[in-house]
């Protein structure tokens, strides 16, 4: 057995070194989020791992959006699953609107009189929703002009992607470096509302199962895929169930605010997949408790500093 080592740090301690002196300790939060940034530099730096970016919650209005599409732009993501809501806030940000520094102590009733919608402490006008309804329906008019009714989300994000000028869109950037974008609950969001909308007077229809081919092919074409699991849900089991076709993940990491005792996937530690075939029995992962905005940036800042060296 090994003894923890005590984290001693200075004015010259380094975010990498931080976390090299967490995993040195080797417990609790620490030795989780140490643990962590190992694999994840792992994942990143070597080119045989097919690696997945799993994006579940408000990450995307809680300022995350240029670091996911900073990490497709340098080549570290492969294939993305996400909530449709994250794909509905890059694209109003796209298409010139923002989010604002609310307080989660606001009255609602006067947000909701003043046009303005609240995610925990971020606030968004109503106005930037109205042009998102806009471009939608645009876009969807030049799609049907072009003869398409039917596309998979992967293919709807492609040509969305096809489309926008903003270089910071996460859509954009996966679109220029062929990721495919994957977002099983789509229609649970403004895009799949406004495809709702568009067919009461238009034909615009999602093939979800298309899209189960495609990632299935991808699977069986690889070496090794990694996961970098961030939130839980619906993302999370779509990543890790469709590594259920090749024997499970090899390297994954989550990082996670729920909990393991009502047994909900969100909150389940990753070696609970081993039993479902999810994760392989070699794997290396790590489950880290904690606010993704808060924790995924100090540690891929580390994983950055020692892919540098």
């Amino acid at each position: 057995m090994e003894k923890v080592k005590h984290i001693r740090i200075d004015e010259n301690t380094t975010i990498s070194d931080l976390m090299f002196k967490m995993e040195s300790a080797g417990v609790l939060g620490a030795g989780r989020l140490g643990r962590a940034t190992s694999i994840l530099t792992k994942i990143l730096e070597d080119p045989d791992i097919f690696t997945f970016l799993a994006i579940s919650g408000p990450l995307v209005p809680g300022g995350m959006r240029y670091l996911f599409a900073d990490m497709i732009r340098d080549g570290f993501v492969d294939v993305i699953i996400t909530s449709g809501a994250n794909l509905v806030h890059d694209l109003l940000e796209a298409w010139g609107g923002y989010h604002i520094i609310g307080s989660m102590n606001s009255y609602d009733p006067k947000l909701r009189e003043e046009g303005i919608g609240r995610i925990g402490d971020i606030f968004t006008k109503n106005e930037h929703f109205e042009t998102l309804e806009t471009n939608l329906h645009n876009f969807f008019d030049k799609l049907s002009d072009d003869g398409i009714s039917s596309l998979t989300p992967s293919e709807l994000m492609y040509k969305l992607g096809e489309q926008l000028s903003d270089e910071n869109s996460i859509i954009r950037q996966a679109y220029l470096h062929n990721v495919k974008i994957f977002s099983p609950g789509l229609l649970d969001s403004m895009i799949g509302f406004h495809i709702w909308t568009y067919n009461q007077f238009g034909k615009m229809n999602l093939d979800f199962v298309k899209d189960m081919q495609y990632l299935s092919d991808l699977i069986f074409e690889v070496k090794k895929t990694g996961a970098i699991i961030l939130g839980g849900g619906l993302t999370k089991h779509y990543t890790m169930g469709a590594n259920i076709l090749r024997d499970g993940l090899d390297y994954a990491i989550q990082i996670t605010m729920d909990r393991p005792e009502t047994g909900s996937l969100s909150g389940t530690p990753l070696n609970e997949g081993i039993s479902w075939q999810k994760l392989r029995t070699s794997a290396r992962f790590e489950t880290v408790v904690g606010d993704v905005t808060a924790l995924f940036p100090i540690i891929l800042a580390a994983a950055y500093q020692r892919l540098k060296k």
